[in-house]
């Protein structure tokens, strides 16, 4: 796109589209974080097909794309050894009525590539996988607590997590009550919420690292609390797996948890997740131990052969083509090229860019450097405009030069209007609608 104002972006295709999304499906879309909700009023592109680090819209219109799949396409869209992988399988059959070879050979190829890790069973996602692994905990220790880290947006649709959010609705107050808290880094109030609830946590859940790099000691601390309290450490590494490294954040930090579970990047976009851990915690879940059986993960499409095809395909990719540090380069390109635009139009303190080079994301602050959806809402609009498809500055290994040279420009043009709005004191008249919203609210 050429275009220098968001007026000129039309999108009739996009919102004929929606209205017919939103009319069968709760949302309009499978995912709350891609609900139009989460784009500019009239400027929530519907996908026509991607091809690496590019979407077409309905429209026609391209866009450079960013955290693409909710940062399940990491390595590009229709990857062409993912691809072949994954055509290979289908035509050999993708679901049988006893385990395909494929599964021990996905295992195999797993386990080696994450060797902390001693036994896997795969999903199609990362909800079931990390409450599998809270059922797992539970079943171990017998006791009915999940400590859950309160600074990671995300664990799960299941009711352990989502009744601690503001959508709430539909969950027992009983439930929630089994679900506590403690912040990200802080040792000393961990400590103390696993000494208030003695002998009642059967797990701290958490993600390694996200927007920042745990203290140092942080995680071996964590380690220890957990070995000390009793209780099972997992790590929910659907972000960090293979974009820290191929191991995880696991496999960067030395530190091993108990369990941990990976999908997103696993996969490319097909529907793979894994739970992965300790053998005695995962046998629990198997047929070979002498304890109460546990249900894990008994699902009918959680071993189809061209999701695990295409997972080995991906982890063949990473290793032998260097992804992760490929992701690492082009991110800290875009994250000094953002920056520069920020700072030389003057809104070096609102425009942020924050995260390891690899997961990165951006904040929109206002005149009092508080986060505000009503500037992100222009921001987003100006990144639209100009050809980016940015909810977050989330690198592909797609991506080249010129597209990072693209959106650091469009960038600037944003940052151009966004000085405006700044020094008019109010965003409003560059919004031309409701501004986006927060993906948990409790009111429509």
């Amino acid at each position: 796109m050429d275009t220098e104002g968001t007026e000129e972006l039309l999108l009739p295709r996009s919102r004929q589209a929606n209205e017919r999304l939103h009319a069968l499906i709760p949302g309009g879309a499978h995912t709350y974080a891609k609900g139009d909700d989460q784009y500019p009023e009239n400027l929530a592109p519907v996908i026509s097909h991607g091809r690496g680090a590019h979407v077409w819209d309905v429209d026609g219109n391209r866009y450079v794309e960013y955290g693409s799949g909710l940062r399940s396409v990491s390595l590009g869209h229709a990857h062409p050894r993912v691809i072949e992988a994954v055509r290979r399988e289908l035509e050999r059959g993708s679901n049988f009525v006893r385990p395909s070879v494929v599964e021990v050979e996905a295992a195999e190829r797993f386990l080696a590539t994450v060797p902390t890790a001693e036994m896997v069973k795969f999903a199609k996602n990362g909800s079931d996988a990390t409450t599998a692994a809270v059922r797992l905990a539970r079943a171990a220790t017998g006791r009915p607590r999940v400590a859950l880290c309160a600074d990671h947006p995300f664990f799960s649709v299941d009711d352990w997590f989502i009744g601690t959010t503001p959508m709430s609705a539909g969950i027992p107050a009983a439930t929630n009550e089994l679900t506590v808290a403690f912040p990200y880094g802080d040792l000393a109030a961990t400590e103390e919420l696993l000494t208030r609830y003695r002998g009642e946590v059967a797990c701290l859940i958490l993600e390694p690292a996200t927007h920042t790099e745990p203290p140092p000691g942080y995680l071996a601390g964590l380690r220890e609390l957990a070995d000390r309290h009793g209780c099972v450490l997992v790590f929910d590494e659907m972000i960090t797996g293979f974009r820290w490294s191929e191991a995880g954040a696991q496999g960067l930090y030395g530190v091993v948890p108990d369990l941990s579970t990976f999908g997103k990047a696993l996969g490319n976009g097909f529907a793979v997740s894994a739970l992965a851990g300790r053998r005695d915690l995962m046998e629990r879940g198997g047929l070979r131990h002498s304890g109460d059986r546990v249900f894990l993960l008994s699902t009918t499409h959680g071993a189809e052969t061209h999701s695990l095809a295409a997972a080995m395909a991906v982890q063949t990719t990473y290793v032998e083509e260097g992804v992760t540090a490929r992701l690492h380069a082009l991110g800290e390109r875009l994250a000094a090229g953002v920056r520069e635009a920020a700072a030389a139009m003057g809104v070096g303190d609102h425009v942020v860019v924050r995260g390891r080079p690899s997961n990165l994301v951006f904040a929109t602050l206002d005149e009092n450097r508080q986060p505000s959806q009503r500037y992100r809402t222009l921001f987003l609009r100006r990144l639209l405009a100009g050809g980016v498809l940015a909810p977050s500055f989330v690198v592909s290994s797609a991506l080249d030069d010129a597209d990072i040279a693209h959106t650091v420009d469009v960038v600037a043009q944003a940052c151009a209007v966004y000085r405006k709005a700044l020094d008019a004191g109010d965003p409003g008249a560059w919004l031309a609608g409701r501004p986006v919203k927060p993906v948990f609210r409790r009111l429509a």
